[in-house]
């Protein structure tokens, strides 16, 4: 913090800790207060919390652990702010950031790229980020506002002078004290419904205002640059919540109905408001300026007849179009008035934006042209983007449910066998099936539950195609495709939804049909999958009435779960570099989906980085990235922040796709080996026969599962099995106990290894951690997650287990991989510290660090009452049924739920302290 730039962070760090301290001060008693500054004061935290823990009540100890969370949220808020304001630096020189879109703009211009051929590429480019319901969020809707008001105030307070700041540093107590009167979990499940509203709450918050500016400012800059270019609508927000039904029993048809009603209101709602503040802004009067005819022809048809509204036919054209938008809502069930009455709906999105496109000529051809590009071109270009829907949704399901739902189909039409099939026999009769008409489905047979949910949901995407526009929904995603059948599967059931027609015996698919490969070995096998579906001329012309389009999603998370974090980030390199030359083969146009978490074991890190570390070729204009959990809240919170984010995005792909890699590929004998190695090396952890009840007794798996923080549970199954185990627990649970494991087991053993096997390969992976993209990429993200990392606190998870020789014996391994890993990551990046190159991440963990490593402490200590508390209660119940008597747990059960509750308050304090958890 002694650097100059970062004296306005030091500045709201104090002041923050400050009123937050008067806050806990007035709210704790005397023990609290004093714990709270012995950690401010710089003491030991794991000799201040052992200390003080055992002298504390219940209340306490919640206090406590409040606090220390306070503090880390608290520091978030001024972080952020910080990069804000380093952001708006960068930006007064628009080129200096190299993520920004001028920078990347100058550079394709220094290339000789001319007018033609970018505009060719931004009429062919099309970027998606994707806002999915995965649990990893934990703070409420309501503390999220709250942090929001925080942050406004904290502006406030950079201009206020004398009486002005003492108010806004009351407004600061009072809102940190709402806060601490606030639960900050939830003390009832989420649901799917509840999940969606959290979605959509994000378009209020910014993507309304960040879109519209967003492609402003990109338009005018690329106006500067290339005069003869114009800005298509190249990016849009994309969603799963509501249609993801993967291992969630509680998606059906009425969340997905529900899910774009909302949405539907929420848009309409956008644009009724927009269109109100327009028609303030457009008092032009005949007298001064002309009209065109259209717009007189609108305006004859409004319903207003307010004598002062005769001489201004804009405001008239307005008000009819408003009253045509409010009679569209109503056709979708919505109820909203409008002061000039209703008119016809619109037949579809089209029309409205016509009749947009009428004020905006008449504008811009009578001298009002200023006016057009105000707040007229954002609405327009808002439209554009949202349409009646808002946001199109993806609708997504494992692959053994589709083949169940095809098994229980071909059952009722007494057709073979399904499920009992060879993969060859399984093709050969989807196949046929596929080659007529006719329908299996009948409306008068009884399904399996399971069958009617799934036909259900397809039934319902239909209609909302019908009704919202066919842009709505136009993914179905196949989890954990393995198989060719796996995607004829899916095919038939859109066949028997009406997504999917023959017509004169060719297929005409309304929807893309995209694989999700997700394990090690289904990414390796993903080429040949895909090439053996490519193969068959019913499949090319399912291809050929998308647009030739073939959207393959990777997954990240699970193939890191399966073969570890080197071998996950190769295999995925390896994969897009062979799909690439499958598509030039076969004709086809290739759009990859890359699944990516917050967290680094599940493919998350910066976003320009990680788009530029693609193998050549695999962008090409085309790219959709899904945001999960925390990180959305991160990205996309304020408007500001969204658009910065956004503009990366766009940046980063229009670099990767139209200027040369100036990277060198990685040296593929040698990852290869690297690999291997890492690869051996954690699945011989992962596959030892202690390691599960390992990792479930010295985890918070459990204790993560409980927590209220998304509709869907933990696992498919079960606990008990890591390939049952849902990739999110898996990871959240590493980054609680601090291990942080999946980001780095096994790397340090195959360094180590193939240095041993031929001492050359030392300054071989020193050269491509150096002029690789995709080895920097891994490296630093490795960086990141090993600088989070603490063994010592780790260490004190491992006494919860059961069997301490058996946990101490796997203990010793992973310890012993960390200081590998640690020693060859420093060794190949030529560095003596961890973040030597990355100060703010330093800087962060250096302000945070007290309060994160106290609740660690805090945690343990609770875990470990927990435990016994648990053991203690399935003691009660064995010997409550051999006793006569009518007695209860209920103390017992009380002081279980009351400790599960303080750990949930650590597992929030943590994921605030550490951030990208998920």
């Amino acid at each position: 913090m002694d650097n100059d730039k970062d004296s306005p962070l030091l500045a709201d760090t104090q002041l923050l800790s400050r009123v937050l301290i008067t806050v806990v001060e007035q709210q704790t008693s005397e023990p609290v207060k004093q714990t709270i500054n012995k950690l401010l004061n710089g003491e030991d935290p794991q000799q201040t919390i052992q200390a003080i823990l055992p002298t504390l009540n219940h209340q306490q100890r919640k206090n406590l652990i409040r606090a220390c969370g306070l503090f880390a949220q608290v520091f978030n808020i001024a972080e952020d702010m910080h990069h804000e304001r380093r952001r708006l630096a960068h930006e007064q020189d628009e080129s200096a950031s190299k993520s920004s879109f001028a920078h990347v703009i100058d550079e394709l211009k220094a290339q000789g790229i001319d007018s033609d051929e970018l505009q060719a590429q931004l009429d062919d480019t099309f970027i998606s980020a994707v806002l999915t319901a995965h649990p990893t969020e934990v703070q409420r809707q309501t503390i999220l506002s709250l942090r929001r008001q925080i942050r406004a105030l904290l502006e406030q307070y950079h201009t206020a002078i004398g009486y002005q700041r003492h108010r806004i540093e009351q407004q600061l107590e009072a809102t940190l004290l709402s806060q601490w009167q606030t639960n900050e979990t939830r003390h009832f499940k989420i649901t799917v419904k509840d999940e969606i509203d959290n979605g959509i709450a994000y378009f209020d918050l910014s993507f309304f205002e960040a879109l519209p500016s967003l492609y402003r400012k990109l338009d005018y800059q690329l106006k500067e640059r290339f005069p003869d270019t114009d800005m298509p609508n190249l990016l849009n927000i994309g969603g799963w919540i509501g249609g993801d039904r993967d291992g969630n029993p509680f998606v059906s048809a009425d969340t997905l109905r529900y899910a774009f009603k909302r949405q539907a209101a929420t848009v309409f709602y956008f644009y009724r408001d927009q269109l109100g503040k327009l028609y303030q802004e457009l008092p032009l009067s005949i007298r001064h300026v002309k009209v065109s005819d259209a717009v007189l022809a609108l305006s004859e048809q409004s319903k207003e007849d307010n004598i002062s509204r005769e001489e201004e036919p804009y405001r008239r054209a307005i008000g009819f179009i408003s009253s045509r938008l409010v009679a569209t809502s109503h056709t979708f069930d919505l109820c909203y008035g409008c002061r000039f009455g209703l008119s016809e709906p619109y037949a579809d999105c089209d029309e409205f934006l016509d009749d947009l496109y009428v004020v905006y000529q008449s504008l811009v051809d009578n001298g009002s042209e200023l006016l057009a590009n105000e707040r007229l071109t954002d609405i327009i270009r808002a439209v554009e983007v949202f349409g009646f829907y808002l946001m199109p949704l993806d609708l997504r399901q494992f692959s053994g449910i589709h083949a169940e739902t095809v098994h229980d189909l071909f059952k009722h039409a007494d057709l073979e066998d399904y499920l009992s099939l060879s993969e060859s026999a399984r093709q050969r009769v989807l196949l046929r099936e596929l080659a007529t008409a006719r329908p299996l489905y009948n409306p008068y047979i009884t399904y399996e539950p399971q069958t009617q949910r799934e036909l259900e949901i397809f039934q319902a995407a239909a209609d909302i195609k019908n009704r919202f526009g066919d842009k709505a929904i136009t993914q179905s995603i196949i989890s954990n495709a393995e198989q060719v059948s796996d995607l004829l599967a899916l095919a038939l059931l859109l066949k028997e939804s009406g997504l999917l027609l023959v017509k004169d015996g060719v297929p005409v698919s309304r929807i893309n049909i995209v694989p999700l490969f997700e394990t090690i070995e289904a990414l390796q096998n993903s080429t040949r999958i895909m090439s053996e579906l490519l193969d068959k001329p019913w499949y090319k012309s399912v291809l050929a009435s998308r647009d030739n389009l073939q959207e393959i999603m990777l997954g990240y998370s699970d193939s890191n779960k399966d073969g570890g974090y080197v071998t996950s980030q190769w295999s995925l390199y390896q994969a897009e570099i062979q799909l690439v030359e499958m598509a030039e083969k076969y004709g086809i146009q290739l759009r990859l989906f890359h699944g990516r978490g917050g967290s680094v074991g599940r493919g998350g890190g910066p976003s320009f980085e990680a788009i530029l570390a693609q193998p050549e070729g695999s962008v090409d204009g085309q790219i959709r990235i899904t945001e999960q959990g925390e990180v959305i809240t991160a990205k996309y919170a304020d408007a500001g922040n969204a658009e910065r984010n956004l503009e990366t995005l766009i940046a980063a792909t229009l670099k990767a796709s139209l200027l040369p890699s100036h990277s060198e590929s990685p040296d593929s004998d040698l990852m290869n080996q690297l690999s291997h190695e890492a690869f051996n090396c954690y699945r011989a952890l992962i596959t030892q026969p202690y390691f599960i009840d390992y990792f479930l007794q010295t985890s918070l798996v459990k204790e993560i599962a409980s927590l209220n923080i998304g509709s869907r549970p933990a696992s498919r199954k079960s606990l008990a099995r890591i390939q049952d185990l849902r990739a999110i627990p898996w990871v959240f649970s590493w980054m609680q106990n601090r291990l942080m494991l999946p980001a780095w087991y096994g790397f340090g053993t195959a360094v180590e290894k193939l240095i041993a096997d031929n001492p050359e390969n030392l300054a071989k992976l020193q050269h491509n951690a150096q002029h690789s993209a995709f080895m920097q990429a891994m490296l630093s993200n490795m960086a990141q997650v090993m600088a989070k990392t603490d063994i010592e606190i780790a260490q004190a998870y491992v006494e919860l287990a059961n069997d301490a020789t058996e946990a101490n014996a796997i203990f010793a391994l992973i310890t012993a991989e960390y200081h590998r890993s640690l020693k060859a990551l420093l060794t190949l990046t030529n560095k003596e510290t961890l973040l030597d190159d990355n100060r703010t991440l330093a800087r962060s963990l250096a302000l945070r660090l007290p309060y994160l490593n106290a609740l660690n402490w805090l945690q343990v200590a609770l875990l470990k009452q927990l435990r016994e508390a648990t053991a203690d209660e399935a003691s009660t119940n064995e010997r409550s049924t051999t006793e006569t008597t009518n007695e209860t747990t209920s103390d017992n059960e009380t002081s279980y739920t009351a400790t599960l509750n303080l750990v949930h308050l650590t597992i929030n304090g943590i994921a605030q302290g550490l951030r990208n958890t998920g």
